[in-house]
């Protein structure tokens, strides 16, 4: 505990300068990682510790407050105003796991952070302290590669905004009015905690979003609707099928429509797609299923999500008229990202964020270590050279910002 708290309250100082030359100076040799970077030597410096006691905590969707309460700490012992904003507990239905009933009884709260006078700061920079399940802790794999539940989305962004705006503080280059911090919950389930952002009627000129981009610029990502589908037949035994109503075949057909749907595509984003991700009905196999439903997730490449609800709703309508169909709110279409600042490579990304959930008219910027196509996986994991990368290049945009 003595050890983890004097990591929480060390100064940004000679170590880490000289730990990031060791690693820089590696990088400039063409070696494609850091040689011995070993678990010992990573927690000699606050940015490595910081994110390695990150991914540590537990923090999936609906059971954020651990990690919210270590974040409050760590900004409030390095100087930073901090408020939390308390979002309410997710639905049952969006609970990751059985223990859906302790998570609901769980705080869930945002948190917004100033190192100034000014909550109301020209640039902001944000990520989601929440995670996909099932949560596996830190490792570091052959030297510099780090594995963890949200090494890469989103705690490597948190990690970095972090460090790149002490660093840009502690060397004078903004003052602590130009920059604030905010974390939000929810991300992963829909993004309630961004959208009770709006109810603190801020507005910023810029906000840097934190998500893996592999360290490039995000020039848009495509959009998203989330739906279900439900059937309700009539229970009964199974050896005398024609006593009921069998949900689950019901739905079977609707679903292999769905697949073979046509749906919008366009050049930057390629074509729609449509994910049937989760599935659940009846209660035995030898009882006829009164009640199925499935959950499916359409990331729209092109139009509206109106015209995309209609396609789904006209398909599945014809197939069967008694099937349920139920749009979540939240849905949009593709989302444009200013992608304006020099040094960058470019990316468009298909995966959701938050961008669209905060209202304004803000630039919006979105860039962080790591790959998306290691996300949500069993083998999470980003370079630890891509941590020291990413502080630079949240540090640029800042200064882009700042002076535009």
């Amino acid at each position: 505990m003595l050890i983890t708290q004097w990591l929480v309250h060390c100064a940004l100082a000679f170590a880490t300068t000289t730990f990031s030359q060791h690693i820089q100076s590696q990088l400039n040799l063409g070696l494609e990682q850091p040689v011995g970077l070993n678990d010992f030597e990573l927690s000699k410096n606050a940015l490595f510790s910081l994110h390695k006691t990150l991914v540590n905590i537990e923090s999936i969707s609906g059971n954020e407050q651990a990690v919210g309460e270590f974040l409050e700490s760590y900004l409030r012992s390095h100087n930073y105003t901090v408020e939390r904003q308390n979002v309410d507990p997710l639905p049952t239905g969006l609970q990751h796991s059985q223990a859906g009933e302790l998570r609901r009884h769980k705080q869930r709260f945002n948190l917004l952070a100033y190192p100034g006078e000014n909550r109301q700061t020209p640039v902001l920079l944000s990520s989601h302290i929440d995670t996909v399940p099932p949560h596996y802790g830190y490792e570091i794999h052959r030297h510099d590669q780090i594995f963890g539940r949200g090494s890469v989305d989103a705690k490597g962004s948190i990690s970095a905004q972090i460090y790149a705006t002490q660093e840009l503080l502690a060397s004078g280059e903004i003052s602590a009015n130009d920059v604030s911090l905010l974390f939000v919950v929810g991300e992963e389930t829909g993004g309630d905690g961004m959208r009770k952002v709006n109810d603190l009627e801020m507005e910023w000129q810029t906000v840097i979003f934190g998500e893996p981009t592999e360290l490039k610029l995000a020039t848009g990502h495509k959009g998203i609707m989330i739906l279900t589908i439900k059937a309700h037949g009539k229970a009964g035994h199974s050896g005398y099928p024609w006593l009921g109503q069998n949900a689950n075949h019901m739905l079977m057909p609707a679903l292999i429509t769905l697949q073979k749907l046509a749906l919008p595509s366009s050049e930057k984003y390629g074509n729609s797609t449509l994910n049937i991700g989760h599935m659940s009905g009846g209660v035995a196999a030898n009882v006829i299923a009164e009640e199925a439903y499935a959950r499916i997730g359409i990331r729209i490449a092109a139009g509206c999500p109106e015209t995309v609800k209609k396609l789904v709703s006209d398909a599945v309508k014809a197939v069967d008229e008694d099937l349920e169909l139920d749009f979540s709110d939240g849905s949009y279409g593709p989302v444009y990202i200013d992608s304006d600042v020099e040094g960058f490579e470019t990316v468009s990304v298909n995966y959701g964020t938050d961008i669209p959930n905060l209202k304004g008219k803000h630039k919006r910027y979105l860039y962080g270590p790591g790959s998306i196509l290691v996300a949500h996986s069993d083998h999470e994991h980003l370079k630890a050279s891509h941590l020291l990368t990413a502080v630079e290049g949240y540090k640029r945009l800042v200064r882009s910002a700042l002076k535009s």
